[in-house]
């Protein structure tokens, strides 16, 4: 069984280690939803970080704890596309490490696009990205190279909760943080962030309708992964919830939303046209229960965590078609 117990003191410490390769990402409050809403609600940008996507913290804070032995054998992991490109960037950031990315073969293109920038090895492999994960497993059991997982690990779990400590040494009086759920390593390293600075501030999950395995796991007692999930457009969250963020934040989490395919296209929009963002499903979804008013947040400091950038050009091609048209 893998460690499933985080601190506040691992996530400090992971913080200090990946500072030189992150950028700490503003806060920027947004004028339209505190109108909306009537709260004080805060875009926490992490489409902004140097691959467009949060998972960069989490893979560097892995790699970067790796002996040069382990280094020297090389890295693999399989992604729907931003932990492969946190994956590359960390190999390069640390040394220049060989790695080697399994993604599903129908990935979008903008994030392969970006992966074939960097010096990792790529590999398409499947249709779905738990074809692309058996298939990188099956690699490292063959080369000895290191499995960085996107979300099961206790270190890239502390990576990915640096984001939450940024969030409340830049604004402590949040009463609130809506976060979106994949697999689970950012709400688990956000949630033990919050829990142990400011116990008053809830952490709300945001999962598509299409793939709800987070709130079937809390609900259940037990991680659903993988879990075969519907279509959607936000398919940096779609799959199983971890096994290891569901043990780490099972009693942290207050509470999971589930976002229709209708509503994460609005978000997009509603955050291109009023926020000048473009922001992929995967993170817009964070504003989503703020746009239909199906969470009362009125007088609450909000803070709103926008995950990643990579967004299809066709799909926000057909978006602004949709809502402007």
């Amino acid at each position: 069984m893998p460690r499933t117990t985080l601190g506040l003191q691992p996530i400090l410490l992971a913080h200090r280690r990946i500072a030189p390769f992150i950028r700490h990402t503003p806060l920027v409050r947004s004028d339209h939803l505190s109108a909306r809403t009537g709260a004080d609600v805060w875009l926490k940008l992490e489409c902004r970080q140097p691959t467009g996507s949060f998972k960069v913290r989490g893979a560097l804070n892995k790699i970067g704890q790796l002996t040069p032995e382990e280094k020297e054998r090389g890295l693999v992991t399989a992604s729907a596309g931003n932990h492969g490109l946190g994956v590359a960037y960390a190999a390069r950031s640390w040394g220049g490490t060989p790695a080697d990315i399994f993604v599903q073969a129908n990935a979008p293109r903008a994030k392969v696009d970006k992966l074939r920038r960097f010096d990792a090895t790529l590999h398409l492999e499947g249709d779905t990205y738990e074809e692309a994960h058996q298939a990188a497993e099956a690699f490292a059991r063959e080369t000895g190279a290191t499995y960085v997982s996107a979300y099961d690990d206790v270190d890239v779990i502390a990576g990915q909760g640096t984001i939450g400590l940024e969030i409340l040494t830049d604004l402590p009086e949040t009463d609130l943080i809506l976060v979106p759920v994949g697999g689970g390593g950012m709400i688990a390293g956000v949630a033990t962030v919050a829990k142990a600075m400011n116990p008053g501030c809830r952490v709300i999950g945001l999962q598509p309708e299409a793939s709800p395995a987070a709130l079937l796991s809390l609900r259940d007692g037990v991680p659903y992964d993988p879990y075969d999930h519907e279509p959607t457009i936000a398919d940096g969250l779609a799959g199983g919830f971890g096994a290891v963020p569901f043990y780490v934040a099972r009693t942290l989490i207050d509470q999971v939303l589930l976002v229709g395919e209708s509503d994460l296209r609005r978000a997009i929009f509603t955050l291109l046209d009023q926020e000048q963002l473009v922001v992929e499903a995967s993170g817009a979804i964070a504003i989503a229960p703020l746009l239909d008013q199906s969470l009362d947040v009125s007088g609450q400091t909000v803070v709103c965590i926008l995950s990643g950038s990579n967004v299809e050009s066709a799909l926000l091609r057909d978006i602004l078609i949709e809502f402007v048209l």
